[in-house]
């Protein structure tokens, strides 16, 4: 796992990363050439074509988020459309599916739980452990921002994490075809979200641009939480329960009308089994600490494809991080690898 601090403006960003990355950039470009040549069929040149496509929107509509993309290119040694190519990974992967094709999606399980002296966010994140060598965590400075505290892989300019903020955003992937270049790509909605000085704000803006891909993300802050089930055609918010609680994993819990989706049958029960262990731990006083709301992310009921997932055996993928936030307080536990067989636990604090 990396752990590296970037800033200045978005180019110097961007070229921070990619110096620092190159190697992992490498390596992420490798593994996603044979990932999407697997489920799509196509090869790198085929994918670049794509990229090229996404590349002239972002760079029209979002230019700051393309300096950075364009400063990782220079600092790595990659071209610009390499690095979109990682940055619209979930587009590319799910959105170009060949056919019917059993592949994994990344994300996992997701909860969100407002206590009364709390407010906790959290998710494992699972994924393919050829990738887990070029995840790590990002902190990114940038003048006039909040600070962000990114848990993403080499070259994505956004994913999973928190800022200075107070604001917090967990992701589930789900497997539906389609995407729309006009729309935001997933890594950058999540970046976006990050850079937000509130909750409602990213929402907001989330919602009134629109999403390129499939895919759940819940942003959060200690005032407001939004739950947000995506396609490339549709947004509905999911509220929380009568206990404060959003749960999510690899699956539509929505009806979204004209949208051919394929989930992941595993999503199902894991769903089923993280709101029995909330009911339990609601049942035992409830979630105290962040160390508290952390066990509930390590649970092996239905191994290998548990909420603390293995690859093996049936499951094409594993827990690589999980991640646990306290955004009343502005804090964070990281676990790289699984709970049950941490590799190093990291924390996050920005100043309350």
């Amino acid at each position: 796992m990396f752990a590296i601090q970037c800033e200045g403006t978005p180019y110097e960003v961007g070229f921070q990363h990619g110096a620092a990355l190159t190697a992992q950039i490498q390596d992420s470009v490798d593994f996603y050439t044979w990932m999407f040549k697997k489920y799509t069929g196509k090869d790198w040149k085929d994918i670049l074509v794509v990229a090229e496509e996404f590349a002239g929107q972002i760079g029209h509509r979002w230019p700051r988020f393309y300096d950075e993309i364009r400063g990782i290119a220079a600092g790595s040694g990659h071209s610009i459309e390499d690095i979109v190519a990682l940055n619209v990974r979930t587009e590319i992967a799910y959105g170009l599916l060949a056919a019917y094709i059993n592949v994994p999606v990344d994300g996992c399980t997701t909860l969100f739980w407002r206590t009364g002296e709390s407010v906790f966010l959290g998710q494992n994140w699972d994924w393919m452990e050829q990738q887990k060598r070029n995840a790590g965590l990002m902190t990114i400075k940038s003048p006039g921002l909040p600070t962000l505290k990114i848990m993403t892989e080499a070259g994505i300019i956004g994913k999973i994490g928190m800022n200075s903020s107070g604001v917090g955003i967990c992701m589930n992937a789900i497997r539906s075809t389609g995407y729309d270049s006009g729309r935001i790509p997933v890594h950058l909605a999540m970046r976006m979200a990050l850079e937000c000085q509130t909750a409602t704000q990213a929402a907001e803006l989330l919602q009134n641009i629109g999403v390129a891909g499939s895919v759940h993300l819940l942003v959060a802050d200690v005032s407001n939480a939004f739950s947000f089930e995506f396609t490339s055609k549709t947004c509905l918010r999911l509220r929380a329960d009568n206990e404060h609680r959003i749960f999510h994993s690899n699956h539509m819990i929505e009806k979204h009308e004209g949208i051919c989706e394929d989930p992941e049958a595993d999503s199902f029960p894991r769903l089923q089994r993280m709101r029995q262990i909330a009911d339990e731990q609601l049942l035992a006083g409830g979630v105290k600490s962040l160390s508290s709301f952390q066990t509930l992310f390590d649970d092996h009921d239905g191994f290998p494809v548990s909420i603390c997932r293995f690859q093996e055996g049936v499951s094409e993928d594993a827990t690589l991080f999980n991640i646990v936030m306290d955004l009343s307080k502005k804090e964070a536990l990281v676990t790289f690898g699984k709970l049950c067989k941490p590799e190093g636990v990291y924390s996050v604090a920005f100043d309350a």
